[in-house]
């Protein structure tokens, strides 16, 4: 009876071999004749559901939201929530596993990852699944605690002390750092600290080690994880950072090399490189070993967003050496670096096209100007970062001019009505200064807001890019692209188009109308729930859907690199997914349809 049963597939996979011998022992099978209702909606269920043969329609009234076959579960909900969804009903000769409702109900109770399968919000399931996918090594180390960490401990000197009596400090404690109390601030001085004031600056030995002492102190929880850490350090190019500890004293401090040996690929390693690059071949190393690092955390299971972001910072550091090696002293006194797109919100996985300008406080010489983009641009397509389709690069005179000449470009894109003009303001709006003068974007971005804020008319218009594609309904998953016109196959979903824009256009829209400036989609999320836009379960549930996009994103990424076709770069297939998947998909359409709506109704884009 049990010899056919997949213990590999979801949600069973995420189950003990001791569990999987509870759910073999128990199973019984079930025969339901062509047209037979299996489970109807609103009722409940006794067992659990595993189609052997045979399939089972999935249907909300006439509408038709699935089709299930061979290994495919059902109805969590009518199981653990007492009431279907939809109505069950087989559409030929189907036989079924049933695993009883006791039983399931035993295991969700002490399996997290088994219980991720029924929960009803995104963000559980996401949480729960995601713990559940947890592999050893980089992940394991990345989730735990820095206070779980071994680490040098806070030994304290007065910054009145000489730098020998540092020196001494340091020897007889066996570290290398200290914590320097000097009036009311607290600094730090370092070994390195110690050897360079004495050998290049030849200070004499008695000089107060306040001198030598930097007070930016750069630090962390105890309570916070490694890869916050890690993060730290990358940020700020540190070696170490302090740690405080719950009373918000310092505890000591947290060393590379206490994790190094744990993280394989460490991305601290990379900005070292980026910064010892002499030149344009050394850069493009780095620029590799970013996207090999994309792979290795993807591989090691770390969250799409951490590897997000680690490679957002990361590529950051890249265009702000490429920019120190490339621009003349007339743009790097008078420029703003510009970094866009997914880049500029911090939603980056795997490298797709060049999203980036150049502000300038004023006009600069020509030749310099015309030399800059064309080498900075080049470069960066040398790097492996392809052009963009749009022309938003620093190679495009219209991307990188002084600040008053873009300021009346902004103006003419918000008078224009045209799809076109709206998604450059989009792009603009999704903007971080990476280097130079940050006062440029500030003022250009102010003047954005205060043309727009308030006017709800050319809000509106800009509102409706949203509608540029469509988001399927939750009908049958395995062709739910059949004339949505969203650029794939039949059987495939465009996850960004579908997915992702919606969410990302939705909330830079809303961050506009109440001058948000933060970029990150995630951070204007809470920062329209601070302002009551949003309750916070719904802000909670629209972040975690954004990430399952992502993630599903960054998986069809990774696979249209190593197949050398990029132009299925954000195509999923749902037919090949998992039937937890599947419904890990379909939750999450279902959050973007209901912002959608109330989006459409906020700004009132039927009128158009």
């Amino acid at each position: 009876m049990t010899a056919g049963f997949d213990a590999h597939n979801p949600p069973f996979d995420r189950l003990t071999q001791q569990e999987i011998e509870e759910v073999r022992a128990a199973l019984d099978i079930g025969y339901f004749a062509p047209g037979e209702v299996i489970i109807a909606a609103g009722r409940s269920a006794e067992a659990l559901h595993v189609v052997i043969k045979g399939a089972v329609e999935v249907r909300e009234g006439e509408a038709l939201q699935d089709v299930l076959g061979p290994h495919d579960s059902f109805d969590s909900r009518a199981l653990v929530h007492g009431a279907a969804g939809e109505d069950f009903r087989a559409t030929e000769e189907t036989l079924c596993f049933l695993i009883p409702g006791e039983v399931v109900r035993r295991l969700i109770a002490r399996n997290g990852g088994f219980a991720a399968f029924f929960y009803s919000e995104v963000s559980r399931k996401l949480d729960a699944f995601a713990d559940a996918h947890r592999t050893d090594g980089v992940e394991s180390v990345l989730r735990a605690r820095v206070r779980d960490a071994a680490r040098g401990r806070a030994v304290f000197i007065d910054g009145g002390a000489t730098m020998e009596a540092a020196g001494r400090m340091m020897s007889e404690a066996d570290i290398n750092a200290l914590f320097v109390r000097d009036g009311g601030r607290t600094g730090v001085v370092t070994g390195m600290n110690l050897s360079k004031a004495a050998v290049l600056r030849r200070l004499p030995l008695e000089t107060p080690v306040r001198e030598i002492s930097h007070f930016d102190v750069v630090a962390v929880d105890a309570d916070d994880f490694i890869f916050d850490a890690l993060l730290a350090m990358t940020r700020h190019d540190k070696r170490r950072v302090a740690v405080r500890d719950p009373a918000g004293g310092f505890a000591g401090f947290l060393e590379d090399i206490d994790i190094l040996g744990l993280v394989a690929g460490n991305s601290q390693l990379i900005p070292g490189r980026i910064d010892r690059a002499r030149g344009l071949e050394e850069l493009g190393i780095a620029a590799r070993q970013i996207q090999e690092q994309v792979e290795r955390l993807h591989r090691q299971g770390v969250k799409v967003e951490a590897i997000a972001e680690i490679t957002s910072d990361l590529n950051r550091r890249l265009f702000v050496k490429l920019f120190e090696l490339l621009a003349p002293p007339s743009i790097r006194e008078a420029g703003c670096l510009l970094i866009m797109g997914s880049e500029g919100r911090g939603e980056q996985t795997v490298r797709t096209d060049q999203d980036n300008g150049l502000l300038l406080a004023g006009p600069v010489p020509e030749t310099e100007l015309q030399m800059f983009r064309e080498g900075f641009s080049g470069a960066l397509l040398g790097f492996g970062f392809p052009p963009c389709p749009g022309d938003v690069m620093v190679s495009s005179p219209l991307w990188s001019q002084p600040v008053d000449g873009l300021v009346r470009q902004l103006r003419h894109w918000v008078l224009d009505r045209t799809p076109e003009a709206a998604m450059n303001l989009a792009i603009f709006f999704d903007a971080v200064a990476a280097a130079g003068r940050p006062e440029l974007l500030v003022e250009a971005k102010g003047a954005l807001i205060a043309l727009m804020r308030g006017e709800q008319a050319l809000l509106a218009r800009f509102a409706n890019l949203i509608e540029t594609f469509a988001t399927p309904s939750l009908g049958m998953l395995s062709s739910l692209m059949a004339g949505v016109g969203l650029g794939a196959a039949a059987d495939e979903i465009d996850i960004k188009k579908a997915g992702i824009f919606p969410i990302v256009h939705g909330m830079r829209t809303m961050a506009m109308d109440r001058g948000i400036l933060a970029t990150p989609t995630a951070a204007r999320i809470e920062a329209l729930v601070e302002a009551r836009a949003f309750e916070p379960a719904f802000g909670r549930e629209l972040i975690s859907s954004l990430r399952v996009f992502m993630a599903y994103r960054l998986h069809s990424q990774l696979e249209a690199v190593r197949r050398g076709d990029v132009s299925r770069e954000a195509l999923v297939r749902p037919a090949a997914l998992s039937t937890a998947d599947r419904d890990m998909l379909r939750d999450a359409f279902r959050i973007v349809r209901q912002f959608r709506e109330s989006f459409r109704n906020r700004y009132r884009l039927g009128s158009f």
